[in-house]
């Protein structure tokens, strides 16, 4: 299990998770890290970066304060590995949507979905990554970034592959798609009580479909 599904499944009430392993139990360093990043999600979830304090995230984790302190020396490192360990998923379900099949309509429905997935997942993630209150720090700020230019650059690579284009015109179109998926499932999460996400996403990669499929078609390559 990667760090960031130990997260997730901690974050996701995990029986040994968050508050429930108790003091003086010894773990592996990475589940210990896994451990308290879950934690602090659940801190920073309910008050905010700025009220959140490590104190409670320690207490939410079941440890001490100095062993919190030997994982990460502030709050501020904690934030940003957490982040990190966010952005990391999106772009990994992003580059497996690319790469799960070779038929690029259904690689657009599955890039779609990957963001309506990650936005639909876990809320505290999708905030953290789109709607971080501390962009104006720039390590948190390069984070961030690195959702979307990720994404970005493994979509230019498909489509520069596959239909013929440049480089400049490929990751244009790759930004229009990225930007279009953030967006939409953005809204969809915050007023989709009518329609399902399965459908969300079907509408969403129908229209970059037909703007992307129908206006550069799969390159034949000898």
């Amino acid at each position: 299990m990667t760090e960031t599904a130990r997260v997730h499944a901690y974050g996701n009430g995990d029986s040994s998770g968050p508050g429930q392993l108790g003091r003086g139990v010894r773990l592996p360093r990475t589940e210990r890290r896994a451990q308290l990043l879950a934690a602090a999600q659940q801190v920073f979830a309910a008050n905010g970066y700025h009220a959140a304090a490590m104190d409670d995230i320690a207490e939410q984790a079941g440890v001490s304060k100095p062993v919190l302190y030997q994982h990460f020396p502030g709050k501020l490192d904690l934030y940003i590995a957490l982040l990190e360990s966010h952005v990391d998923n999106l772009v990994g379900r992003v580059q497996e949507a690319l790469s799960s099949t070779t038929d690029n309509k259904q690689r657009v429905h599955n890039a779609v979905g990957a963001f309506f997935e990650f936005v639909n997942g876990d809320a505290g993630a999708f905030r953290m990554v789109f709607e971080s209150d501390l962009r104006g720090e720039p390590s948190v700020q390069q984070a961030v970034d690195r959702a979307t230019s990720a994404s970005v650059d493994a979509i230019t690579e498909t489509i520069t592959a596959d239909a013929g284009l440049d480089e400049d015109r490929a990751r244009l179109l790759a930004v229009g798609l990225v930007g279009l998926s953030q967006v939409s499932a953005r809204f969809w999460l915050a007023h989709h009580s009518s329609m399902s996400r399965e459908e969300a996403v079907a509408l969403t990669s129908t229209l970059a479909w037909r703007g992307i499929g129908a206006g550069f078609p799969l390159q034949q390559h000898p």
